[in-house]
């Protein structure tokens, strides 16, 4: 019998009042695939990667994760699951607080999830940061002080820290210029042949998804459409 998947997600539908972001959207993704949803801005792409740790409530339908459906837990329930789940957005520099140290928002997933020690913590962020190929010297600097692309690596080894099976990777790449996307996706490449890491990659490149994606699925009007 063929293990279960990593994700699957049943007839998804979100809604922000009246309008229907996602319209009854199934697909399953397996531990160590990449599944690109590639379509243009507006198509629900995002609604669905908010969805899938339920930090936005579908109105129906079923998120299973390793087995569970998502949408039947309460946030208490969540809590310990999500860290498994992780986004990586598009605006590398967004996602990272302007006010906090490089080597302080990799660390902040292993103080909140109570995995920290002053012992080793220290270790596992150098760890993290040469993990993505940064020196651990940059752990001293602030978001503004890397490039962009070395700002999202950093926000690589942030999502790493919580030892995730799933990242959701919502326009990950579309922001850096075409030489540092490609070391960028190629990191993503080798973290998953390392890590066995199933991939949600949302794009709206039809070249990088053919690029990077074992599969692809076309999104249109908050419904998937033949490719």
């Amino acid at each position: 019998m063929s293990p279960s998947p990593l994700l699957d997600v049943r007839e998804l539908v979100v809604r922000y009042g009246d309008f229907t972001a996602v319209d009854r959207v199934s697909f399953t993704l397996d531990a160590g695939e990449t599944l690109a949803l590639n379509g243009p801005s507006g198509c629900g792409k995002s609604s669905i990667a908010l969805a899938i740790p339920q930090l936005r409530r579908p109105h129906s339908g079923e998120v299973l994760f390793e087995g569970r459906d998502l949408t039947e837990l309460s946030e208490r329930e969540l809590r310990p699951l999500r860290p498994r789940m992780q986004l990586v957005f598009q605006d590398p520099y967004g996602s990272l607080s302007p006010r906090h140290r490089i080597r302080d928002a990799v660390a902040e997933p292993l103080k909140v999830q109570g995995r920290w020690n002053s012992a080793d913590g220290p270790l596992r962020v150098a760890a993290l940061l040469e993990r993505v190929g940064l020196d651990p010297s940059y752990g001293d600097r602030l978001p503004h002080e890397l490039s962009g692309g070395q700002c999202q690596r950093a926000g690589i080894a942030r999502a790493l820290a919580s030892e995730p099976r799933l990242l959701i990777l919502d326009e990950p790449v579309s922001a850096l210029d075409p030489s540092v996307r490609a070391g960028v996706l190629n990191l993503l490449a080798d973290l998953q042949d390392d890590l066995g890491l199933g991939y949600l990659f949302i794009c709206h490149d039809p070249a990088v998804v053919r690029h990077f994606a074992h599969r692809v699925l076309e999104m249109r009007d908050g419904r998937l459409s033949a490719p």
